[in-house]
């Protein structure tokens, strides 16, 4: 459940599970375990992830499932509580203890840990594609934004060695990987706590000498406050690192991002979009909006669609404010209420729809490298992304007479038409 960071840690398990001798399947109705690493970041989440729990109770009441597992962040942060709620559960374990679980499985943990080393260190989720994978360059975070219970939930920034992470990039990429998403909490945070510094760029130059050619590194979740004109001038160089950024900036009213806990630099986030764009107006631009928080006037809702229309971002994922608890901005006073919220949220995207519109209408008649994923024979059609799109958040470029194409392929097609969110191209001969 949950992010793609929650992805990577289900990958990590996995990998030790199958070098313990246990079987992964893609139907709970086919198991004897049934494990849920879970998702708290807020209460929507946890709801969802308590359904799904209620769903494997039902399965174990019927004799079909014998134990269940439940694993992951909605332990670190309601541990006492879903023991008492939830009595039907075998075993209980917070993020990252692995270990913990294949003792309960019945595994030797320290034999599993050096054949996941050995061999293979992560397995795929059933369903997921070998050719993109995420890359988790650190966990936890030191920010502290007012809203944010990540510090809560995963604690301090935790990032891991460049050596290791360039080992297990060249291990995914062995496996099939073409695109390698790094990810983390705030990958410009990455290193301050091992190296005294940002090691961002040392990771990246690292990765572009040791992985293949033909390799995508995709960028995602950087926070605006660290990102440097020099560190974009150093990723416009590297041929590997895809013209796509993640920037998650939440707010752009000063007041809003004052009480949010972040900088009110709102001109240094001007000058990150606006000096990407004038290197290559083509470049993807993706961000993360919060309507809705404490106090927002409309007067500064209305900054936030001025901004948005100003710099014409391609992608933007918008989220009306949930108070949680423990979080310093559940305390505030002016909360908003629901149906001005969604009402917000509603406009933001009605906005974003017609400029996410107008930027894909740029690309009819360029060529595009894409990475192809789905095929439809039936059709002859196959569908994949382009540099401009992130796996589950973006659009998808639709490909006629792809029917035959493998997926996990990189072809290249010119783009014909466009629609609010995807592209539709002609594959070119060779």
């Amino acid at each position: 459940m949950g992010c793609a960071k929650n992805s990577v840690d289900s990958e990590y398990l996995i990998g030790r599970l199958v070098a313990g001798g246990h079987k992964i399947v893609d139907d709970a109705e086919h198991a004897q375990v049934g494990l849920i690493n879970t998702c708290a970041f807020i209460q929507d989440a946890v709801k969802e992830n308590v359904d799904s729990i209620l769903d494997l109770e039902l399965l174990k009441e019927r004799g079909t499932l014998k134990k269940i597992v439940v694993v992951g962040c909605i332990v670190n942060r309601y541990e006492a509580e879903l023991r008492k709620e939830l009595p039907t559960v075998d075993f209980w374990a917070r993020a990252e203890e692995w270990d913990k679980v294949m003792d309960f499985l019945g595994s030797n943990p320290s034999s599993v840990l050096s054949a996941t080393h050995a061999v293979n260190r992560r397995g795929l989720l059933p369903g997921s594609a070998s050719w993109s994978r995420y890359l988790k360059i650190g966990e936890g975070c030191d920010s502290l934004c007012s809203y944010c219970t990540i510090p809560l939930i995963r604690g301090h920034l935790r990032s891991l060695p460049v050596e290791r992470l360039v080992d297990e990039a060249k291990e995914l990429c062995e496996n099939g990987a073409l695109e390698l998403c790094l990810i983390g909490q705030d990958l410009t945070a990455y290193g301050r706590d091992i190296y005294g510094r940002s090691a961002l760029n040392d990771l990246l130059k690292a990765l572009d000498s040791e992985l293949p050619k033909e390799t995508w590194i995709r960028l995602m979740y950087l926070h605006p406050d660290r990102i440097t004109c020099e560190f974009l001038d150093f990723i416009s160089g590297v041929s590997k690192i895809l013209p796509y950024l993640d920037v998650p900036i939440q707010h752009i009213d000063e007041a809003i991002l004052t009480a949010m806990n972040r900088s009110p630099d709102t001109a240094h986030i001007r000058n990150i979009f606006a000096g990407l764009r004038a290197k290559n107006p083509l470049f993807a631009l993706r961000t993360t909006i919060m309507v809705g928080f404490p106090g927002e006037t409309e007067k500064q809702f209305r900054r936030v669609l001025e901004f948005l229309d100003e710099m014409e971002l391609d992608r933007v994922g918008a989220f009306a404010y949930s108070p949680e608890e423990g979080t310093e901005a559940a305390l505030l006073p002016k909360q908003i209420p629901n149906d001005i919220k969604e009402e917000r949220l509603r406009r933001l995207m009605e906005l974003q729809s017609r400029i996410s519109l107008e930027r894909n209408a740029l690309f009819v008649g360029k060529t595009l490298c894409v990475l192809v994923e789905e095929i439809d024979p039936c059709n002859n059609l196959a569908w994949g992304r382009s540099f401009r799109d992130a796996p589950e958040v973006d659009g998808m470029v639709s490909l006629e007479d792809g029917g035959a194409l493998l997926p996990g392929s990189l072809v290249d097609a010119t783009v014909t038409d466009f629609a609010e969110h995807d592209l539709f191209a002609t594959l070119n001969s060779n």
